[in-house]
C-alpha cells in the first residue's frame, strides 16, 4: 500500500525507492562518497510516507565467479557497513537480495517477455568483464567471456525493482540503460496482462549526483578494488597512517601551484575533488585557496580531511561486524519486511498470467 499525504491542496503519493549494491566487502573512497553517501542522503530527506528500500545483490554476485567464503564474508561486511555510515534499519528495508525468492521468481517470468533485441542492445556485461579481468578497455573483452547469468542480469535487476512497484530508483550512470528496460518490461507486462489498471508502475531514474574519484596510482581510471595495486585505492577500514601514507605516494605532476585541470592534470584534480567532497565544498573554491601553494600542503590537507572523514563510520564498521547476532537479526527482519511487500506484487502477478486465482 502507496500512502499519500496533501501538498499544497493536492495528494502527493509516497515514493517508493529502492537501490542495490553488490556485495563487494568493505568499500573504497570512491564508492562511500559515491552511492552509499546518497542512500544516507535519500534517508534523511525523505518524506515520511516514502518507502525506501536498500538491498544487498547477492544474486547479482553470481554473475562472476566468486569465492564461497569470500562471498559469505563480503555479504556480512557490506550489511555492517550500511549499518555504520547510518542506514537505520527501522526507517529503511535494509535486506539481503537472495533472502526474498520472489526476485528470481520475478525475473524468470519477465525473461519470458523480454524482447532478445533489447537484451542485447545491454552493453554493460562488458564493463563488468573488463573490471573483474583488471582490463584497461572493454576491447578487451567479448562475447566468448559472457555467461547466460551476465547477459540476462539486466531482467534480474528489471524485477528487483518491479517487484516492490518502486517508483523511484537512484543507479548511476552506467545503469541507466537498464532502467529503461525496465521500464519498458513493465510497459509490456502492463499491456500484455491488462487488469482494471496497470500493474507496475513505470520506475523513474533518479540521477544523483556523486563524486567521480580515481586511482590514487592512474588517475586516468576510477578508484577500484580490482586493481592489483593497493596503494591506488583507500578503504572504509583504512586508519589514519595508511590514509596519510596512500595520499602521499599518490601521483600528481610537477606543474608549480594548484589548479583544478581534470584533463591536464588529473592526479592534482583529483585530490582537490577528494578534499572538496570529503569537506562539502565546492571543488574550484577548493582549488583557489590553494592556488599559491604545492602539492605536499595539499597532500597533507586531503589526508586529514579523509581520515576525519571516515573516522566515525570506520568505528561503527568495526564495532559491527563482529555483532553476528545483530546483523543477522537486521538481515531477518529486513528479509520479512521485504516479502511482505513482494508477496503482494506476486499474487497480483500470478493472478494476471493464470497462476493463481484472483483473491476476493
Amino acid at each position: 500500500m502507496i500512502i499519500s499525504r496533501r501538498v499544497c491542496g493536492q495528494i502527493r503519493p509516497g515514493r517508493v525507492i529502492l537501490s542495490g549494491i553488490q556485495p563487494t566487502g568493505i568499500p573504497h573512497l570512491g564508492n562511500y562518497l559515491g552511492a552509499l553517501s546518497n542512500w544516507v542522503k535519500l534517508q534523511k530527506s525523505a518524506e515520511p510516507e516514502d518507502k525506501l528500500l536498500f538491498s544487498i545483490v547477492g544474486w547479482h554476485a553470481l554473475t562472476l565467479p566468486q569465492n564461497p567464503a569470500a562471498l559469505l564474508a563480503a555479504r556480512n561486511d557490506m550489511l555492517a557497513v550500511l549499518l555504520a555510515i547510518g542506514i537505520d534499519p527501522n526507517r529503511s528495508i535494509l535486506f539481503h537480495q537472495d533472502h526474498n525468492p520472489h526476485h528470481t521468481e520475478l525475473s524468470w517470468i519477465l525473461s519470458c517477455i523480454a524482447p532478445m533485441g533489447k537484451l542485447r542492445r545491454m552493453t554493460t556485461w562488458k564493463s563488468r568483464l573488463a573490471a573483474a579481468r583488471n582490463s584497461s578497455s572493454e576491447d578487451e573483452v567479448d562475447e566468448s567471456m559472457l555467461n547466460a547469468g551476465l547477459f540476462m542480469y539486466p531482467v534480474l535487476q528489471a524485477a528487483d525493482v518491479l517487484v516492490y512497484k518502486a517508483t523511484h530508483v537512484p543507479v548511476g550512470d552506467d545503469q541507466q540503460q537498464h532502467i529503461e528496460l525496465t521500464r519498458d518490461l513493465a510497459d509490456i507486462f502492463n499491456r500484455t496482462f491488462k487488469g482494471t489498471s496497470p500493474l507496475f508502475p513505470l520506475p523513474t531514474y533518479v540521477n544523483t549526483p556523486s563524486k567521480r574519484i580515481l586511482s590514487l596510482k592512474d588517475p586516468t581510471s576510477k578508484m577500484s578494488k580490482s586493481s592489483p595495486d593497493v596503494q591506488s585505492r583507500i578503504l572504509l577500514t583504512d586508519v589514519a597512517s595508511q590514509i596519510q601514507s596512500k595520499i602521499r605516494a599518490a601521483v600528481t605532476d610537477s606543474i608549480q601551484g594548484i589548479t583544478y585541470d581534470p584533463q591536464g592534470r588529473p592526479g592534482t584534480s583529483n585530490l582537490l575533488t577528494i578534499l572538496a567532497a570529503c569537506t562539502d565544498r565546492d571543488v574550484t573554491q577548493v582549488a583557489k585557496a590553494y592556488e599559491s601553494q604545492g602539492h605536499g600542503a595539499l597532500k597533507r590537507d586531503v589526508a586529514e580531511a579523509v581520515e576525519e572523514f571516515v573516522k566515525g563510520p570506520r568505528a561503527q564498521f568495526n564495532r559491527i561486524r563482529h555483532e553476528t547476532t545483530y546483523l543477522e537479526e537486521v538481515a531477518r527482519r529486513g528479509a520479512t519486511r521485504a516479502i511482505e511487500h513482494s508477496e503482494v506484487t506476486m499474487m497480483e502477478v500470478k493472478t494476471r498470467l493464470g497462476l493463481a486465482s484472483a483473491v476476493v
